[in-house]
């Protein structure tokens, strides 16, 4: 079927391009296109009637990250997503700054756990937090495997990586991928990235400042929206509300959901 062939390429370490007298250029360069969409890591090497050195597909080790990037620095800088069919996405980010190691494991684990059927294959390059190695990974559905390279020297210290699989959901990567940074600042840029607020700061609002028995005893405070994406210092590292609102009556109170039940406009 479709599916399976494409699950077949998005696997493959080489791809090879075969009967290449039988058609055009062109449609050499579209299929092989195609075939570059589907899968970005592997070697694209043309033949006539099969015809393939040992060397080309045997003893090849899989795919050599370090390689490619010698030869294509920007091979993993792909921000964005690009969608091939209704079902196998590339998801690629560029994310500045340092990782916590025990997080992005747990991270990835757990992302294998819930999607390892659906994610073909994961690569990246990692800047991880005391650590003067690059930190090189890639995956295949349930398994992955990482391990600390080449000094990053006098390099920007960043950290790319690319998923290409089935249904991949661009914003929730995004977060989770976020959230493995050893600062703030980046878990928080990806909560403004992929959450939509009703209220902008300064915006007129009422919020629920006591609940009661009933719906008719519960009570309602005017205020202002002072701060959006709000951080109290009590909150766990990666943890964000979306608003902070000064009352009119002079407090601050903070809003943990943006629910119509919590807070509402006047």
């Amino acid at each position: 079927t479709e599916n399976e062939a494409v699950e077949q390429v998005a696997f493959a370490d080489r791809l090879l391009v075969n009967k290449i007298d039988l058609v055009s250029e062109d449609d050499l360069h579209r299929v092989e296109g195609r075939l570059r969409e589907l899968n970005q890591f592997a070697p694209i090497t043309r033949c006539q009637g099969a015809a393939v050195a040992f060397a080309e597909v045997l003893g090849i080790h899989g795919f050599d990250l370090e390689r490619v990037l010698e030869m294509d620095p920007e091979f993993l800088d792909t921000e964005g997503e690009h969608t091939h069919d209704a079902s196998v996405t590339s998801v690629g980010f560029n994310q500045p700054g340092e990782l916590d190691l025990d997080k992005t494991n747990s991270w990835i684990g757990k992302l294998l756990q819930l999607k390892g059927a659906d994610i073909y294959r994961m690569k990246g390059v990692l800047a991880m937090s005391g650590s003067p190695q690059r930190f090189v990974y890639q995956g295949v559905h349930m398994q992955f495997l990482g391990e600390f390279t080449t000094e990053w020297g006098d390099e920007p210290r960043s950290n790319r990586l690319i998923f290409i699989g089935k249904n991949l959901d661009r914003a929730q990567l995004m977060k989770g991928f976020a959230a493995c940074a050893n600062t703030l600042q980046y878990i928080l840029e990806a909560d403004k990235a992929t959450t939509t607020l009703r209220f902008a700061v300064g915006d007129k609002v009422k919020c629920l400042t006591a609940s009661g028995d009933a719906a008719e005893d519960d009570v309602w405070s005017d205020g202002t929206i002072s701060v959006c994406f709000h951080r109290e210092p009590q909150f766990p590292p990666d943890h964000f509300v979306p608003y902070q609102v000064k009352l009119d009556k002079g407090s601050a109170v903070f809003v943990p959901e943006d629910d119509d039940a919590l807070i509402r406009a006047r």
